[in-house]
């Protein structure tokens, strides 16, 4: 992918911004952003953390959208194409409090790339999961917090 992480966190600030508040008020910040995989993540500050001093839970489901959503919207900008991107359900296992900044991760770049290629070729909606793993690196390194299966939809738009 073309795209230099400073060119996608100021996409990502302009999109949570203009499009999706929740995604700006929690200021996540892309890490790792290649064709296999994307690191997004969200500091654990009073805006994000609950009443037990831990992330709280609409925030990790934020930081589990964006990893998933992020790298098929940059991937489809990179081939010059509009998508559109839905998430059509949500599971998550909760392991471990996250009581410091949350690191999401997902590495289905491959599989993202299939759907792109299905519903270019076919025109048709593609549904597949995708997972998004949650660390906290600066308490128990890489060690998950919590794991997220969001099932994507992706859609060319004509």
């Amino acid at each position: 992918m073309k795209q230099t992480l400073a060119h996608a966190n100021r996409m990502l600030k302009l999109f949570g911004f203009f499009k999706v508040p929740l995604i700006w008020y929690c200021r996540p910040k892309i890490l790792v952003l290649d064709e296999e995989q994307v690191q997004v993540r969200i500091p654990l500050k009073r805006k994000t953390k609950n009443h037990l001093n831990s992330m709280y839970f609409g925030t990790l489901a934020i930081g589990a959208d964006v990893a998933g959503g992020f790298m098929a919207m940059s991937k489809a900008e990179a081939r010059g194409r509009k998508i559109s991107l839905a998430f059509k359900s949500v599971k998550g296992d909760f392991l471990k409090r996250p009581e410091a900044d949350v690191l999401f991760t997902c590495t289905d770049g491959k599989l993202i790339d299939q759907m792109l290629d299905e519903t270019l070729s076919t025109g048709e909606r593609v549904n597949q999961a995708v997972r998004i793993v949650a660390t906290c690196p600066s308490i128990n390194l890489d060690q998950p917090m919590a794991v997220f299966d969001l099932t994507l939809s992706v859609k060319v738009v004509s």
